[in-house]
Formats: structure tokens, sequence, C-alpha cells
């Protein structure tokens, strides 16, 4: 693939892209490091594994959709053509994420030489996934959002986000920020989930915190909740 930069602009855009494909590529990763490492003989680990799994493979799922069903139609409004190879590409994703689940079935029922074997088909497979998956967002990143820029205020590019959002399920949007608020900068976490206190029950609130904090680690967590402004 020819690697391509993004123009230099005047002003930082609004990137609808960057908070959940560091999500994203941070699951990824952790899975990918899971399934190369994964201890076969342990039936917990194998199980733990491939719940994880099934968990991701969903949420790559209802991210294709999402900007299947949001963003291609308005590239395709401002630029016809231009989300047509991303279209072809989540076809494929989506095949692959099939092809991922199945193998993951065949390692939950398979057992000693065979549960090895199927294990290392599991790894390749998804290593393969993944490495495409980090190419597409590239992708995305750089050609999709040349165009959204050109061609829509941020404020436009702000309401897109939020049509997407509001496709999301309390579920969906927790296991997103789970995702999410460990891949980003300390700032970027802060002006993700500012606006959030404000707007979640406090009970609810503080119980994604302590999910974060899982993730996040002890100074990490202690860092984002002082920085939080305080509940009303």
């Amino acid at each position: 693939m020819h690697m391509r930069f993004l123009r230099p602009t005047t002003a930082e855009r609004h990137d609808l892209y960057a908070g959940i494909h560091k999500g994203l590529r941070l699951f990824m990763g952790e899975m990918l490091t899971e399934l190369g490492r994964l201890d076969t003989d342990d039936e917990a680990a194998v199980a733990e594994a491939l719940a994880a799994l099934r968990v991701l493979i969903g949420f790559c799922r209802d991210h294709l959709a999402h900007e299947d069903r949001v963003i291609h139609p308005a590239l395709e409004a401002l630029q016809p053509g231009s989300a047509r190879r991303a279209a072809d590409a989540h076809a494929e994703h989506a095949a692959s994420l099939r092809l991922l689940g199945h193998l993951g079935d065949e390692l939950r029922s398979s057992t000693g030489p065979a549960r090895v074997r199927a294990a290392a088909r599991l790894y390749r497979q998804f290593a393969a996934f993944v490495g495409e998956s980090l190419l597409h967002m590239y992708e995305e990143e750089t050609e999709h959002n040349e165009v959204l820029w050109a061609g829509l205020s941020d404020a436009q590019i702000a309401a897109l986000h939020g049509r997407i959002h509001a496709r999301l399920t309390p579920a969906d949007m927790r296991l997103a920020l789970t995702w999410m608020v460990p891949a980003m900068r300390p700032a970027e976490r802060i002006a993700l989930l500012a606006p959030l206190r404000s707007r979640l029950p406090a009970a609810a609130f503080d119980d994604l915190l302590a999910a974060l904090r899982l993730r996040l680690g002890d100074a990490a967590a202690a860092q984002l909740t002082a920085a939080l402004p305080q509940a009303a």
C-alpha cells in the first residue's frame, strides 16, 4: 500500500475516527497477544480468550455497520466513489469476522494436538485480520478525513458523530469507552469524559470510572479522576 499523509491544516479539525480507532487498535493488539500465548491445556484460559474474541467480533461488526450507514453515505454525497474501496474492504472484513468465529468454535470443540493446531490457525488468521484492519483504518484517517474536512464544517462532522452515538445502547457505549479511554492521551480522556459526567446519573458515571480504573491502573485513574470536573 502506498503510504500517504494528511495535508497540514491551520487548525485542529473534528476527527470522528480518532477515538474509536485507538480503542480498536488496543483491543486488537491485546487480543492478538492473548491468542499468541494461549495455554491450550488451560480450559479456563481458553474459555476466557474465546469469550473476549466473541466480544471483539461483535464490536468490529457494529463498527463496520456504523460507518456503512452513517459515514459512507456522507462521503459519497461529497465525492462520489470516495467510499467505494472502503465499502469493499468492509465486506471482506465481515467475511473475515465470520471465519474467525468458525475458527473459535473449532478451538473450543477440539482437544489435545488438534486444539494446538486450531489455536495456531486462529492466531494466524486473527493476525492477518489485524494487519488488514490497521491499514484500512489508516486509509480512513487520511483519505476519508480529507474528504470530510474539505466538504463539511466541524459542526456538521460532529453531527455525523452524534448520529453514530444515537445508535449505541448503554452497553455499547460502555464497551467502546472501556477500550477507547485507556488508549487515549490524558487530555483526550478528559475531553471525552467531562461532558458525560453531567449527562449520566452519578452512579452510572462512578461505575464507569471503576471499570476504567481496572484498565488504566491506579496512577492514570487517579490523574483522570482529579482532572474531571466535580459532580454538580
